[in-house]
């Protein structure tokens, strides 16, 4: 069997005093901690999207990492992904994945080429999975990429655009369903808007409930018996989003009356971009008993975007796990490394050490 990662070794747990950087020196997976293992606690999932597909690309230049581990065509890249991606899981003993679909296979020309590259990429993954025991945490649809959803999905103008996302959502939702995820997420990072002189909000939440509603109906009626997050972000790519803060989504879902299908998938990056500490939007979600699921990065409080770094203050990450054990722990979630390596940090080792 071909090997992606031949250079890096299965990471071990070798305490805080190892000098070995390709080593745990706190995270024991196996280590009881109140009545728990590490491993059961923390729930790590890989982010397939910044782990697998991210290239380093920014606003001022072209990517400085090969993720196409050999291949040449898209779907021979997304191919090549899938054993790289669970041999890289089994080596960090990453139990779980999160994906959007578009991270999986490419969207082709139009909606069906998109469904045949997915339907032609799922048994790949599902064949990964039963070799090595990870589990899907959970999926979603990229409603925010592709130029037709400019004005949204949900939310957009055109009737064609928010019946295209509903399909898109549809076969995102299946696929979760045949991964046996435990979580599907809607992020809007185009519901909103620029200027209020366009936009009719009342109308466009309204349309944006109405998605959501589809979607939990189509799940329930089609073998997904997971929960259903949304996950906050005030600002970027659009100036003003609809899913703010956990505040402001909690509102959304009561008025809408989703709250008993919806809890929230809290990003520590998004809460600064919010002006929120992590913890304060975790313990918002926390006591509305809607603590879903963690993406685990942070971000860089003298900048206006989303960084997506590597968590490394302990002092917000022993706080965040506080209000995780006060809800009870986790149960469909759990902590989500949707961070990046930086676009100097170019080898397979960086990723790996990050």
């Amino acid at each position: 069997m071909m090997e992606f990662f031949p250079e890096i070794p299965t990471i071990k747990y070798e305490g805080k005093k190892s000098k070995n950087p390709l080593s745990f020196k706190q995270y024991n997976a196996d280590k009881v901690i109140a009545g728990k293992t590490m491993r059961e606690h923390l729930r790590f999932a890989m982010a397939w999207w910044h782990t697998m597909i991210a290239d380093g690309t920014d606003m001022f230049g072209v990517g400085t990492m090969d993720k196409k581990f050999g291949a040449v065509s898209d779907m021979a890249v997304a191919k090549k992904r899938v054993p790289a991606a669970f041999e890289l899981m089994q080596k960090l003993g990453i139990g779980y994945f999160c994906f959007h679909d578009k991270d999986l296979a490419p969207e082709g020309n139009d909606l069906a080429s998109f469904h045949k590259n997915l339907d032609a990429i799922v048994p790949l993954v599902k064949e990964e999975m039963d070799k090595t025991g990870i589990k899907c945490l959970w999926g979603t649809a990229n409603l925010f990429s592709n130029p037709r959803y400019a004005h949204g999905a949900g939310t957009s103008c055109d009737a064609n655009i928010f019946a295209y996302a509903a399909a898109q959502i549809k076969k995102a939702i299946d696929v979760t369903v045949a991964f046996g995820g435990e979580g599907y997420v809607f992020w809007g990072g185009r519901e909103g808007y620029d200027t209020l002189l366009n936009t009719d909000m009342g109308l466009e939440l309204d349309n944006l409930a109405r998605l959501l509603s589809l979607s939990r109906d189509y799940g329930r009626a089609n073998g997904f018996n997971g929960c259903f997050y949304i996950e906050p972000k005030p600002k970027e790519p659009t100036k003003h989003q609809y899913d703010f803060d956990a505040s402001t989504v909690l509102a959304f879902l009561r008025k809408y009356n989703l709250m008993s299908d919806f809890k929230l998938n809290i990003e520590a990056n998004h809460a600064t971009l919010s002006q929120h500490t992590f913890q304060h939007e975790l313990v918002v979600a926390r006591i509305n008993d809607a603590l879903g699921s963690i993406d685990a990065n942070q971000g860089d409080p003298n900048l206006g975007w989303d960084t997506d770094q590597f968590p490394t203050n302990v002092y917000d990450t022993t706080l965040a796990m506080l209000e995780v054990l006060k809800a009870g722990g986790f149960t469909t979630g759990g902590l989500n490394f949707d961070a990046k390596c930086r676009r100097p940090s170019m080898t397979h080792e960086d990723i790996f050490l990050s």
